[in-house]
């Protein structure tokens, strides 16, 4: 499924997702997943299946966890792994024994990483925000995560936002997760514009297919991968646009930038 499109027209407002767009996050999440799949990946080390294997932070990531609730992405790869563990309780401690308990494990991870400061926003982050809001595009930042909200305003990003939906709106809302397109058009109907007259921007391959499903006027993939490696499977996916940064996405869509 792809895209096919070189460039977008200048949409009425844009959607963004967060980690991997707007903050340097994907990284962090990547590294809690693998603090928490490894452990439990250890137990099954001898397992002929090859189950045992580690967890690849890079390609695993982006093609089974990257975009999806911690909940979604944890039963997506174990079942990738062959490992079909019982859903669990929202209350269950971090462990091997539930998928909760596994999502519970990388929650708790990523928490010590947010309380060593790991999370920065991208340079180029707040100058394209500042620009579209100049050029009267209103943004709304989304994501999956329940720490959103939280490290928008840390970043300062907060202030260039018409709104954030998080992951405390999805769990409030009932809202289903990437691909699903529900947390996009959400956030468009806050914004009061049309998917058609939107913008979507992902760096998830989830994400894009959102975005794709969503009927969005223009599905952008942001690929801050050194060497572009990202850009091929983005297109795939539907991307009518992939970017190395938002600065790029703003000239593309919008012009010069003065």
């Amino acid at each position: 499924m792809n895209g096919g499109r070189d460039r977008c027209g200048p949409p009425r407002a844009v959607v963004l997702d967060t980690d991997g767009v707007l903050l340097d996050s994907a990284v962090v999440h990547a590294a809690a997943w693998k603090t928490a799949f490894d452990a439990c990946l250890a137990e099954r080390a001898d397992d002929e299946t090859g189950a045992g294997a580690p967890f690849d932070s890079d390609a695993e990531y982006r093609r089974f966890v990257d975009g999806k609730s911690r909940y979604d992405g944890a039963e997506a790869f174990l079942t990738s792994r062959g490992i079909h563990l019982p859903a669990g309780r929202p209350d269950d401690p971090p462990g091997c024994g539930t998928v909760r308990a596994v999502a519970a494990r990388k929650e708790a991870a990523f928490r010590e990483a947010l309380a060593a400061g790991a999370v920065v926003a991208f340079p180029d982050a707040e100058e394209a925000l500042e620009v579209l809001r100049a050029r009267d595009v209103p943004c709304v930042a989304v994501s999956a995560s329940r720490h959103a909200r939280t490290l928008l305003a840390k970043t300062g990003l907060d202030r260039f936002l018409a709104a954030v939906v998080d992951g405390e709106d999805t769990a409030r809302l009932s809202l289903p997760g990437k691909p699903d397109p529900a947390l996009f058009l959400h956030a468009a109907d806050r914004l009061g514009t049309a998917p058609g007259d939107t913008a979507v921007v992902e760096d998830a391959l989830a994400g894009v297919q959102a975005g794709r499903r969503g009927g969005f006027g223009c599905v952008v993939g942001v690929d801050r991968s050194p060497d572009g490696t990202g850009s091929a499977a983005l297109r795939q996916e539907g991307a009518d646009l992939v970017v190395p940064d938002l600065m790029t996405l703003v000239r593309d869509v919008g012009g010069e930038v003065r």
